[in-house]
Parts: C-alpha cells; structure tokens; sequence
C-alpha cells in the first residue's frame, strides 16, 4: 500500500488510545485498587476533579478504542494473508498464543489488569465471525454492547469482599516489597479477577472487534470522511461525553452507594452505572473525532504516527515503567503522589516510549515486542504456505 493509499486513521487511533488507556491504568497502578471499584476516591480538589475527568472522559471509553482497533487489526491480517497466499487459520491461531503468553508474562509480572489474555480468548471467538457480513457484525457488535452494560454493570459495582488484611497486604508489598513479593501478590489477584474480567469486559471487547473488523470489510477505515464518522461525531460525541461527565459527578460526590445488602442504593451507585452505561456512545463520537483528525502528518507527526504503530511494545512498556517507578523495589512512589502528578507522571512516560520507539524504528521495522508476536505470528506459517504451493 503506498504512502497516499494507506488507511491514515488507524495510526491516530492507536496513538490516542495509548494516551487514553495509561491514563487510566495509572489510577489503579499508582493508588490502592482492591477497595471497592463503585467508591473512587479523591484526598484533594485537584485530586477529585483529576479522578473525575480520568472517569467521565477515559475510563472504559479508551478500551473501547483499543478493542475496536483489534477487530481492525483482524481485517488487516486478514487482507496481508490473502495477499501473502497464507494460509490465515494457522496465521490467527499463531497470533492468539503469542498475545495469551504475552498477556499471562504481563499480567503475573507487572499489571494484573492485563488486557492481552482477555484478547486472546475473546479473539479466538472472532475467528469463527470472520466471514460474516458487515450487517451481520455491526448487528452482533451493537447487540454485544448493549449486553455488557446488562450483564458487565453489575460486576463492575459488586460491593468489594476484599478483606481488610489483604488490602493492608497490597499496601505493604507496593510500599516495600521486593520484586519477588510484587511478582506473587499480582500473580495471585492476576488468576482471581480473570474471570471476572472476561465477563465484565470480554463481552464489549468482543463487540468492538466485531465492530473493528466490519469497519474493514466495509471499507470505512479507509476513508475517514465517510458520512458514519461524521454522524458519530455529531450524534453520540456531545451526549456520550455530557452522560459520563455527570455520572462520574454523581457517582464521586452524589449521595449513597451500595445498600447494606449489595442491592443498588443512591445517586453515587447510579452514578457510576451511568459511567458504564455512556462508555460506549462517548467511544462512537472519539472515533468520529479521530477520523476527523485523520490527514496525512508533516514530518514530525509523521514520526510519532510510525512509532505509535508499536502500540504493543507502548502498552507493555508503559506497565514495566510505571510499576517500577510506584512500587516499592523501585522508587516507592505508590500512594505518594496525588492523582495529578500520577496522570502527568503516565503521559510523559509514554512520550518517552514514543520518542525512544521513533529512534528505534529508525533501524527496525518493528518495535521490540511486535517482532516477537510477529515471529509467534508467523513460526511456520510460510512453510506451510511454501509445501502448499
């Protein structure tokens, strides 16, 4: 594909989300994550007001984006594969291990909020829609949506049964742990929230990819003028942003919350409900946005464009970083920092991977770890493809 050619909006895609997707998982990189998801909380104004932006703009909106980007990514391995002569089965089936041992090694090592393994399961269903019509992906895509806001909300607000010697254990080992302390603790929560996970996001994971790989098939992601970015822009970019702004609002200062019983109780419970619920119409606008902004970049942004298309190695290395400059085997800065400083300490964290990855692809086609899921990706795969022929 040349340089005129080439589909411009899946690079401002992923850049984007890089930025969106750390800006949350700082929050529960940096601060306690095992009270419970429906109390967030704030010591300071700056603090609250920080939270709330991080809530209302960014929090699910930005896995969205990245999980759309996957479906997008499907299309796209699809068309190399046909264009290859490759056989894609093996192709796919290669791809979903090199993502599985990458997430499980993230997830144990460094983030138990590894979005990878959720990937790999959830994009091995995708493999068997691949053939379907775009109607037919869109309509399953919506329909998948709308199911994880019924069945993901109330996982999301399950009062937390965490007991309060493991929540001062979190403390003691991100305070002063050892590298081997941290390595365990996030193993453990790592193997008891997967599940939890793979409902509660697996379900709108899987309807974005869906939605993703239909962008492709209809030629949508080729042309970021098409008339559906603009209807996104105008129809669900002001309403999805307004909804999340106000949930995050009644569900940081509202009154109430959970009733004694787990039952939904209060504008603070309804508050976060609305947060969810606003996810998905608030990801539809971005990527009108997005498309708007999608032109071809002078020389510079043309450069941070190339090096966020190492979107893997950004993700991963956004997690080594950060966990090492928060927990204790590192600068011990974990619940030292109020959330403005966590947020700022996040962003140029990742502006430096993207200006390291901009050297590096100097060089190298690839960054560090897209090289190895490319080789995963295609371990005998051209042989096969050779035999065949």
């Amino acid at each position: 594909m040349s340089t005129h050619d080439r589909a411009l909006m899946p690079d401002y895609l992923r850049l984007i989300a890089l930025f969106g997707i750390v800006i949350v998982n700082v929050q529960y990189i940096a601060f306690p994550a095992l009270g419970d998801f429906a109390e967030p909380l704030g010591e300071t104004t700056a603090d609250s007001v920080a939270l709330w932006l991080v809530n209302g703009l960014a929090l699910l909106k930005t896995y969205g984006l990245f999980s759309f980007m996957f479906g997008v990514g499907l299309g796209f391995l699809m068309r190399s594969a046909a264009r290859r002569d490759l056989p894609f089965g093996p192709l796919y089936r290669n791809r979903m291990i090199g993502l599985l041992l990458l997430g499980l090694a993230h997830g144990c090592l460094f983030y138990p909020g590894d979005i990878l393994v959720i990937y790999a399961v959830t994009g091995s269903i995708l493999y068997v829609l691949r053939d379907w019509t775009v109607r037919h992906l869109v309509q399953v895509g919506v329909g998948l949506l709308v199911l994880q806001t019924v069945v993901g909300t109330p996982l999301f607000l399950a009062p937390s049964s965490t007991p309060a010697d493991v929540i001062e254990l979190e403390r003691l080992i991100n305070t002063g742990g050892s590298f081997l302390d941290a390595l365990t603790f996030r193993s453990i929560g790592f193997a008891l929230f997967l599940p939890v996970f793979l409902i509660a996001q697996g379900i709108s994971a899987l309807g974005w990819f869906c939605l993703g790989l239909a962008a492709v098939k209809s030629g949508m992601i080729d042309n970021a003028a098409h008339p559906l970015w603009q209807r996104a822009r105008r129809v669900c970019l002001l309403p999805g942003v307004l909804l999340g702004l106000l949930g995050a609002a009644l569900w940081q200062w509202g009154p109430g919350g959970f009733g004694s019983w787990g039952g939904f109780n209060g504008a603070g419970t309804l508050g976060a409900a609305l947060v969810i619920i606003a996810a998905p119409i608030a990801t539809f606008g971005y990527l009108g946005v997005i498309a708007a902004l999608a032109r071809p970049p002078g020389p510079i942004l043309g450069r941070v464009l190339a090096a966020g298309g190492s979107s893997l190695s950004i993700y991963l290395g956004q997690s080594i970083i950060l966990t090492t400059i928060f927990s204790g085997y590192g600068l011990g800065l974990w619940d030292e920092v109020d959330r403005v400083a966590a947020t700022a300490i996040a962003v140029l964290v990742t502006i430096a991977l993207i200006a390291t990855l901009s050297v590096w692809r100097i060089w190298f086609k690839t960054g560090p770890f897209e090289w190895v899921l490319r080789h995963v990706t295609y371990a005998g795969v051209n042989r096969q493809a050779s035999k065949s022929t």
